[in-house]
């Protein structure tokens, strides 16, 4: 079934399953989750390069490569999943991303705490663990809680500011070797979380086994994620990109769950990513009952069809009016003689970008996030500038490419707007503010 050309690449077996191409990219011919390889490409996107390498100015002249981006559906279990990696010591080690630096993240943390706290109940003292625990926004209100806290983050720089704040961070990979160690040394974890970083990683199998090995007899495992059911809904398509590995659905990770000792005992709806659920896993013959919204979910997923090919091409019908749509009204305003930038250097942005061909068309993209500011975007190398910037050079129409902040976009852009400038909202309906 899996039907991938593989003329261009070199290709260098590394173990079953996983075919090298290059240096820093391989490609996974089997389903992450169940060993399938009755897989087919359910979504096909325009190759793009790393979605964060943004590069400094001075290295304007750095041809950035680009990599297959296609979204396969399993046809055994269900699993959606991108199976071309980049080898996450070239995306993680030297990373720019911080929690801080997404809109609301910092807020939703907190309450996420709380929430976690307040039901689980874990004992004063008890160890949490966070799994790409980044700039240590999450373990702050555990341990405000009074929770002993630990954080576990490749991004050699940011683990080592967190540190430094007072949130103990290894500037690691978490691998079974670390998590016989952190037990061994400290105990087992009442509460493992990896939000947004579950769907990072290729190998979940080995990573899940850590984990199930690093919990104590009672203690949970949770992590945020966005949804595919959601994704396909809301059209935030541009949320595939190489490091999100996986789009998770509920019915797939329960039987994954199950191969590996552990049972899925929840999963919860939170508004983050364009839409996500919050999922909680026990060992298997934990403590806990399962609650009913999962049985509730597999209902809804089954009805939604989010397992079926038939779905994804219907989706991929309406990405494509959509970029249709946009390069049409862009085009005309090119003619026009208007001037045209993009709000917003995420990790999406490349993706929307690229998969729009969007590159002819924008002069350059702003961001409010400093670290993200005086660099070029990946592979096009679009200057990233200052909100500012759109006030000084006047300039005509800006298209808003992180489209799920529209709201405190336009709020914290008033003058832009009263100067006579236009924002462009691109999804999910086209409109021009």
């Amino acid at each position: 079934m899996l039907n991938r050309r593989f003329s261009g690449f070199s290709q260098t077996l590394l173990k079953p399953g996983m075919v090298e191409m290059s240096t820093t990219h391989y490609f996974r011919d089997t389903c992450r989750l169940c060993g399938s390889r009755n897989l087919e490409i359910a979504l096909h996107y325009v190759p793009t390069p790393p979605a964060d390498a943004y590069v400094p100015i001075e290295a304007a002249d750095l041809v950035q490569e680009v990599f297959p981006l296609d979204l396969y559906l399993c046809h055994d279990c269900g699993f959606s999943q991108v199976s071309d990696v980049i080898r996450a010591d070239s995306i993680y080690v030297d990373y720019i991303y911080e929690t801080k630096s997404s809109l609301g993240l910092v807020d939703h943390f907190k309450r996420y705490a709380d929430a976690v706290v307040d039901q689980y109940s874990p004992p004063p003292g008890a160890l949490v663990i966070d799994l790409g625990s980044n700039d240590g926004t999450l373990l702050r209100f555990f341990k405000e809680r009074g929770l002993n806290v630990l954080g576990i983050d490749p991004a050699r720089d940011i683990a080592l500011e967190a540190t430094k704040a007072g949130l103990e961070t290894l500037p690691d990979f978490f691998t079974s070797e670390l998590s016989h160690r952190i037990r061994s040394e400290r105990g087992p974890a009442a509460i493992i979380t990896a939000n947004n970083i579950y769907a990072n990683v290729d190998k979940l199998g080995d990573f899940t086994d850590s984990i199930r090995d690093l919990l104590a007899a009672d203690g949970v495992f949770i992590f945020e994620s966005y949804y595919l059911s959601d994704l396909i809904k809301n059209m935030v398509f541009d949320f595939i990109y190489h490091e999100h590995l996986s789009s998770f659905s509920v019915k797939p990770l329960v039987g994954f769950f199950q191969r590996h000792g552990m049972e899925l005992i929840d999963a919860q709806r939170v508004p983050t990513k364009g839409g996500s659920l919050r999922y909680t896993a026990q060992l298997a013959g934990g403590p806990r009952p399962v609650s009913p919204r999962v049985a509730e979910l597999l209902i809804e997923e089954e009805r939604d069809a989010i397992s079926r090919i038939e779905t994804f091409k219907a989706f991929s019908t309406r990405i494509e009016a959509a970029k249709q749509e946009l390069r049409a009204m862009l085009t005309t305003l090119k003619q026009e003689g208007k001037t045209i930038a993009g709000y917003g250097a995420a990790a999406t942005t490349t993706t929307l970008i690229y998969h729009f061909g969007l590159g002819d068309f924008l002069s350059y993209l702003v961001d409010e996030y400093s670290r993200k500011q005086n660099v070029l975007s990946p592979g096009l190398h679009l200057p990233v500038l200052s909100p500012q910037t759109l006030i000084d050079r006047k300039t005509d129409y800006v298209v808003i490419i992180a489209w799920r902040y529209v709201q405190p976009i336009v709020d914290k852009n008033r003058a832009y707007l009263d100067q006579g400038g236009r924002f462009i909202v691109p999804l999910p309906k086209l409109e021009i503010i």
